[in-house]
């Protein structure tokens, strides 16, 4: 079996295409030329601490539940899964040490043998399916069962795993990458979702939910290249200032959303060197289309031509990043729809849509936190500045930092039906579109229902014709553009500060941040 093409059928010229998609998404991380990947150059020990922006005490040790990146960065440090995405963008074997399909609707994974948990039970072919089917099934309450849907049998054949979809997926093998699918110990066909062990390179010590994790190496980890630190300890810390004071005291010595207006002081004082790594990651603002006036698509397109998307990649993002088209397919991505109109600052065209509903003002709410993102309050603020001139009266709800997730974001009361997000995008767009735009999605965060748009996405999954596959994602992104219920102004850059203490890889993933989660793991004290 080979893991880097399908053979002997005409679904293989699709497999190698994804391939090169993923190809074009290495090729927009960053390359560091004064570090070095040499096995001379990484050296084993040391404490890696880090300060994470995000973090809630409603946190689940289940990773069908994982929402943002402390949870996510603590699963990559004690899990593994069936496949990796390497810091090129390509696929890199990991629990399956292989994988292939000759029609790309029955799927062979084959597992890779002598490998253990951390409680000392091996991995198998069984624990592979129960993880899998953990996200599956009516009972399952994982946020990625709408991506597994078209799964319609997994079963271990000795030590390979068989997958079988209701039709062909060349996707699959980057679906199984998913953060919120690592591999996990089973019995009786189940898996215990909130268990603590895993057969990752870091076994935990303590853990409170948004509040710290504690871990030590897994001295019989089956990497002997990775996971180079003694111990690593994650800490929530959801105000940007403290998260900034944390790393120049030494207390850390890597944060997430680094404020760009102290990026110049981080860096004269010499303490710490800035990672600013472009990819698929965006900011938005979701509105509720089941609610007036987000109901209408006109009160939407006005609300989408009365924002300045240039200044807000400005100002907001200090220049790192770009402005975005309300799409959640990036340029990094293979089918990205650069020739779609762009939506620019037109105060008259807003007025021009609330008239085509019906209004000569409206009048908004908008609740936003830094813990959507950094500086989501100053852009509600922006917008808010930017609206007034199309008779757009939007008031700024700033809500606590702690507990946005669960509280305000997806609208869990009904009433913060236009508020603030971030995603970290996805390596394919069959992801991206599954996870947060078909209809029923846990995660389709503005609860949007296009019927096209649902046809389409399952159609284009099986499309073995690349034109017209590439046909079917442009149109799905004008849709989403034009007609969908989230506002993306800008691609945001993953931009981290690291101390000088830690030493990093040449390339550094752009598919995800903390280096595609696996910082914990790639990375090593300097």
């Amino acid at each position: 079996m080979n893991n880097s093409d399908m053979t002997g059928n005409a679904f293989a010229p699709s497999r190698r295409g994804v391939l090169k998609g993923a190809a074009a998404i290495g090729a927009a991380g960053l390359i560091l030329p004064h570090t070095t990947t040499s096995a001379a150059a990484q050296t084993r020990g040391g404490t890696f601490r880090i300060g994470i922006g995000h973090g809630s005490t409603t946190d689940s040790l289940d990773p069908g539940l994982w929402e943002h990146l402390y949870v996510q960065t603590f699963g990559q440090a004690r899990h593994n899964y069936l496949i990796e995405v390497g810091a090129d963008g390509q696929l890199v074997p990991e629990i399956a040490e292989s994988w292939s399909s000759s029609d790309g609707q029955t799927w062979v994974f084959a597992i890779r043998q002598g490998i253990n948990f951390h409680s000392g039970k091996a991995v198998t072919a069984a624990d592979v399916v129960a993880s899998i089917n953990h996200h599956r099934g009516d009972d399952s309450t994982s946020v990625v069962k709408p991506l597994l849907a078209a799964i319609t049998d997994v079963r271990a054949d000795g030590n390979n795993v068989v997958v079988t979809l209701e039709a062909p997926n060349g996707d699959l093998p980057y679906l199984m990458t998913d953060y919120h699918v690592p591999v996990l110990p089973s019995a009786d066909g189940k898996v215990d979702a909130n268990t603590t062990d895993g057969c990752g390179g870091y076994i935990v010590e303590s853990y409170e939910h948004g509040v710290q994790a504690t871990l030590n190496r897994n001295p019989n980890y089956w990497k002997s290249d990775r996971a180079w630190f003694d111990r690593i300890e994650l800490v929530s810390i959801l105000d940007p200032a403290a998260r900034l004071n944390a790393l120049i005291t030494g207390e850390v010595d890597l944060i997430d959303q680094v404020d760009p207006a102290t990026i110049g002081m981080l860096e004269s004082r010499g303490v710490a060197r800035i990672l600013s790594i472009s990819g698929n990651a965006h900011y938005g603002f979701p509105m509720d289309s089941r609610q007036a006036p987000y109901s209408d698509n006109n009160v939407r397109l006005a609300l989408k031509y009365a924002l300045d998307r240039q200044a807000m990649v400005d100002v907001i993002l200090g220049g790192h990043g770009t402005v975005a088209n309300d799409n959640p397919i990036g340029p990094a991505n293979r089918y990205f729809h650069a020739e779609m109109e762009a939506k620019t600052y037109d105060p008259d065209k807003a007025r021009y849509y609330l008239q085509q509903a019906g209004l000569s003002s409206l009048d908004v709410t908008i609740s936003a936190a830094d813990a959507a993102f950094s500086g989501a309050v100053d852009a509600g603020a922006m917008f808010s500045e930017t609206a007034r001139a199309a008779g757009i009266n939007m008031t700024v709800d700033r809500v606590p930092n702690d507990g946005y997730w669960s509280n305000v974001w997806l609208n869990p009361n009904g009433n913060t039906p236009f508020c603030a997000t971030y995603w970290g995008g996805r390596a394919v767009e069959d992801h991206m579109f599954t996870t947060a735009y078909a209809a029923g999605a846990d995660w389709n965060e503005s609860f949007w229902n296009n019927e096209r748009f649902n046809e389409l996405l399952v159609t284009a999954r099986s499309e073995i014709n690349e034109d017209l596959r590439r046909e079917m994602y442009h149109e799905m992104q004008q849709l989403v553009s034009f007609e969908g219920s989230t506002i993306i102004p800008m691609y945001n850059n993953y931009v981290m500060a690291l101390s000088n203490k830690i030493a990093t890889p040449e390339r550094i993933s752009s598919n995800w941040n903390f280096d595609g989660f696996r910082c914990v793991e790639r990375w090593w004290t300097a």
